[in-house]
């Protein structure tokens, strides 16, 4: 893999910072900087514009709207967006349930979703996992039982990350439970509108509402929102989640975070001087510097290979544990050099109510909420000791 742009790539880089420069609206641009809370408008209207330019797409076949870039420019393109401070497209709909609708999906789910998917028409979100079925995925409880042209759906998920926004729900239920648990399980497509669902939020350590319960009691979903073949759930689930966890190390937010970490430690103090200055903090910094260059060429050879028209493979779980382990050391890293400033939970400040926190500190205010939030992240996708256990048995042979 050659790791140096071409002159297309650079000139690539150059309209994609063009677009940004000329789209980003200033008030998302501060909110993502300022590690400021994300409402659904938000999300939404950064979508529409990348939607509007036909960028939406990154990772998809041209066939089906997507833009046709090579690897190295769906690279730049998430660098780029992290580099400037863009809203995330949310993973949900375009690089979760998209790809699993297009690999097994009927051509009339492909011409009804993908469309909608691409311009934001429906926000997607993700029914996995459930009380006593999380890292045990395939546990599952929820039950989903075929009456004439509707399955009968009965169950619980939970975590169901901002279903309280959302039109549609790409879900795993257990429609035959005489068989071994992998097998007896389905993907259903379901409307949130649908009578008998039920949305009960869950607070988080951050205070922010983000995760929810999500209760389903004798819902009707039509068997034309099957994919694929009943009881073949398992098989699509796992080809969702190999996208999933390569998405999750989010190594471009990485470098801008690096950068932003650097910026306060050069002006909070220890001892009177730049905690920058101190030279184990110093050292620790270093040696996360390495890892995020290390995990960024290591994203780029993985993608490449997505390119070369392979799903991701176990090489994902690699990204999916490294690139949370970043994540986290980044938050701790930031808490630990603003100390005190980073205590207080100011939410009027976070949702954007008023323009200063009550400390003065713009920079610090957010950081103690933004590392609670960031525990989650060696849990959700496949908690980090299941990635462990796959990289054991696929690529050690173990």
């Amino acid at each position: 893999m050659d790791l140096d742009n071409s002159a297309e790539d650079l000139a690539f880089r150059e309209d994609v910072r063009r677009f940004l420069d000329e789209k980003l609206p200033a008030d998302l641009q501060h909110k993502v900087q300022s590690h400021k809370r994300l409402s659904r408008d938000d999300y939404v209207r950064w979508h529409k514009t990348v939607a509007q330019q036909g960028w939406v797409g990154a990772n998809w076949p041209v066939e089906h709207g997507g833009t046709g870039w090579s690897a190295v420019q769906r690279h730049i393109w998430e660098e780029e967006c992290a580099r400037a401070g863009t809203p995330p497209i949310l993973p949900f709909g375009v690089n979760m349930v998209a790809p699993v609708i297009m690999a097994f999906g009927n051509e009339a789910q492909k011409r009804h979703y993908l469309p909608r998917i691409l311009n934001c028409d429906d926000w997607w979100c993700q029914g996995y996992s459930e009380p006593g079925a999380g890292s045990d995925l395939a546990s599952l409880k929820t039950r989903a039982q075929r009456e004439g042209e509707h399955y009968i759906v009965n169950g619980q998920k939970t975590w169901t990350t901002l279903g309280q926004h959302a039109d549609m729900i790409f879900c795993l239920v257990r429609t035959d439970a005489g068989v071994r648990k992998q097998e007896g399980i389905s993907f259903l497509l379901i409307d949130m509108k649908t009578p008998g669902i039920t949305v009960r939020p869950i607070i988080m350590l951050d205070e922010d509402h983000e995760v929810n319960e999500v209760f389903f009691d004798n819902v009707k979903v039509p068997v034309e929102n099957l994919i694929g073949e009943e009881n073949k759930g398992w098989t699509y689930a796992k080809y969702l989640l190999g996208h999933e966890r390569t998405g999750i190390a989010a190594v471009g937010r990485a470098k801008r975070e690096l950068q932003f970490l650097k910026r306060i430690a050069t002006t909070h103090l220890k001892n009177g001087k730049p905690i920058l200055d101190d030279p184990l903090f110093c050292a620790r910094v270093a040696s996360l510097e390495i890892e995020i260059m290390a995990l960024d060429i290591t994203v780029l050879k993985v993608v490449s290979s997505e390119g070369a028209r392979r799903g991701p493979g176990p090489e994902a779980s690699m990204l999916k544990i490294k690139g949370t382990e970043v994540q986290q050391m980044l938050t701790e890293l930031m808490v630990e050099a603003v100390g005190p400033f980073g205590m207080p939970f100011d939410r009027a400040y976070l949702e954007g109510l008023q323009p200063h926190t009550v400390t003065g500190d713009d920079d610090a205010a957010p950081l103690a909420s933004y590392y609670f939030s960031f525990r989650k992240t060696s849990i959700y996708g496949g908690s980090n000791e299941i990635q462990k256990n796959i990289i054991s048995q696929m690529i050690l042979g173990l």
